[in-house]
């Protein structure tokens, strides 16, 4: 027996529908009290997700709307219990009327992510696909989505699970040998099992080294504006981002403090911030300014250096190339060009963009240039890894197996070989759920939404 929980899955916001779902024991019965079909017949006796119409109403019999509802039984649900949702007109009112109603009559409030955790505790998903729900929800560009919508739909468990297999194979074997010895089962041989733990270990690889890319796909990529003052610097946020997010003039030190915004360039995703400008002062403000300016060029992984290419080229400007081509990736961005060009560049390995701010020029090509610095990992949707927890896994299990292997070379007995292949299988069990802590598994609902 399951306790119902019922939330508001789409939030109380003003919106065209609003959905309340149940998932439990009671969740078919407590809607069969509270919604009458047009039809005449409850809710109960309607087929599995099937879009119902009718008048929903309270305990105490008034109509509060009039909308659609589902049912599914278990465990052919999202949950694997059962489960219905009354698909509202969207007025906060209605839906906080509908909430209590069904409480009344039994229902709890759903926690953050307690219908994911339950599909998840009823088998009808592993960890990964259920830490993909978030992702997908989360998701700010739409390869974030794509690979999140690879991971549900199981890209990530599919691997693994062969890797898991293999070594269950393993396993099993060595132990049968081993517990059955007058049985008619074929000799235990490590040597025979080479080419499939290399073959694991380059997917495991590969696996782990896609989630440099991923976190960056999915948290976007750190980035900084930088320049000396009146550059262009603001100028360029406001064009990349479409709108006046920071005040431009033409008086040198108007910006006085970091503007951080995410925005998508060229595809990427990028948490940008525009800098104060960079130079000596004695004032105060500006001074602190600066010093916020140089702790964004320390943490962002793209430096976007702007240089007036209106003017002659300053010794300032020069400092901020060099500063520039110390960064892990940086662009030239050499500004104001509907002004005309008169600054000369020093050699650099750096790409460089002439654009200006006013009229757009430019502004595609800088673009296409990050795009071209950050490419997509190379992996199929659903294979790149996004997420610590799953990557911390992956990297012990495969610390296990490159054991296991330089074991089975050096000529070591099976049980030390056996040993470390069990223990990338205990890894690789808390990365799809098959083994995880109750504490990790509670952490991890915990970052969901309310109705997921």
């Amino acid at each position: 027996m399951s306790d119902t929980i019922a939330a508001v899955s789409t939030g109380m916001q003003v919106s065209a529908i609003g959905i309340v779902r149940l998932s439990g024991d009671d969740a078919i019965n407590i809607v069969d009290k509270l919604f009458i079909p047009q039809s005449g017949k409850k809710m109960s006796g309607c087929a599995d997700r099937q879009l119902v119409f009718g008048r929903l109403k309270d305990v105490q019999g008034e109509t509060l709307d009039i909308c659609l509802c589902t049912v599914s039984r278990a465990p052919h649900s999202y949950t694997g219990e059962n489960t219905a949702e009354l698909q509202c007109h969207g007025s906060p009112a209605v839906l906080r009327a509908a909430l209590d109603a069904v409480f009344a009559l039994g229902a709890r409030q759903a926690l953050p992510g307690e219908f994911t955790k339950r599909a998840f505790l009823n088998g009808r998903m592993d960890l990964t696909s259920a830490e993909a729900v978030a992702d997908i929800i989360d998701a700010e560009t739409a390869e974030a989505a794509k690979n999140a919508a690879g991971q549900l739909g199981g890209a990530i468990s599919r691997r693994i699970d062969r890797i898991y297999g293999f070594l269950t194979d393993l396993s099993s074997h060595y132990h049968a040998v081993l517990d059955y010895p007058d049985e008619d089962i074929e000799d235990f041989r490590l040597e025979s099992y080479k080419s499939q733990l290399c073959d694991a270990i380059a997917q495991l690889k590969r696996l782990g080294d896609s989630y440099s890319g991923g976190k960056l796909l999915r948290d976007g990529i750190p980035a900084a504006i930088i320049g000396r003052p009146n550059a262009g610097k603001s100028s360029l946020l406001n064009a990349v981002l479409g709108y006046d997010r920071a005040i431009v003039t033409n008086i040198p030190g108007t910006t006085r403090d970091t503007i951080e915004e995410k925005l998508r360039l060229g595809g990427v995703l990028l948490r940008l911030t525009d800098t104060a400008g960079l130079r000596d002062t004695d004032d105060e403000i500006e001074r602190l300014g600066v010093m916020r300016s140089h702790e964004a060029m320390e943490n962002a992984e793209l430096v976007i250096a702007v240089i007036d290419g209106s003017g002659e080229l300053s010794p300032e400007d020069a400092e901020i190339i060099r500063y520039a081509e110390n960064a892990p990736h940086a662009v030239i961005a050499v500004s104001k060009s509907d002004l005309g060009k008169a600054a000369v560049l020093p050699e650099t390995t750096l790409p460089v963009v002439e654009l200006s701010s006013v009229t757009g020029e430019g502004l595609d090509k800088l673009a296409e240039t990050v795009k071209s610095i950050f490419p997509m990992p190379d992996s199929p949707a659903g294979e790149i890894l996004t997420n610590a927890r799953q990557a911390e896994a992956v990297n012990r299990a495969l610390v296990s197996l490159r054991a296991a292997y330089d074991a089975l070379l050096s000529g070591c007995t099976p049980d030390i070989v056996l040993t470390e292949a069990e223990g990338a299988m205990s890894a690789l069990g808390e990365l799809s759920g098959r083994t995880v802590r109750e504490d990790v598994t509670n952490r991890i609902f915990e970052r969901f939404c309310v109705g997921k």
